[in-house]
């Protein structure tokens, strides 16, 4: 592919990303000017405010994707992944497999775990 095609599609990228962020700033102020001055009493706000508002919430409460290695998603991963080895370390042969069998349809990962090293 060309490098023409790869700008196009970059650049396809961040008017979307653009025209994302603007319609997100504009629900933002759009709710706090409806709700805020009549239930609290606080001023309408501008976009440059509600784009602010937005970020600061995403730095607050969503974090940033591509965080560092083992945040609180890995751990708990990790947490389950044990809970259930230990579950199925428990287990005889023949129910580990009927638990393969009845889990097999939701085709989660420990489902198609094997029998652990002896």
């Amino acid at each position: 592919m060309n490098r023409n095609f790869w700008l196009l599609r970059g650049l396809r990228f961040l008017l979307f990303v653009a025209v994302f962020v603007a319609l997100a700033s504009l629900a933002v102020m759009a709710l706090w000017n409806w709700l805020m001055p009549a239930i609290f009493g606080l001023p309408f706000i501008s976009f440059a405010q509600a784009l602010g508002l937005l970020v600061l919430s995403k730095i607050l409460f969503g974090g940033f994707r591509g965080g560092p290695a083992g945040g609180w998603k890995a751990r708990a991963q990790a947490h389950w992944r044990q809970n259930m080895e230990a579950r199925m370390q428990g287990m005889t042969e023949e129910e580990r497999e009927k638990f393969r069998q009845k889990m097999s349809r939701c085709s989660a990962g420990w489902a198609r775990m094997t029998a652990p090293e002896v």
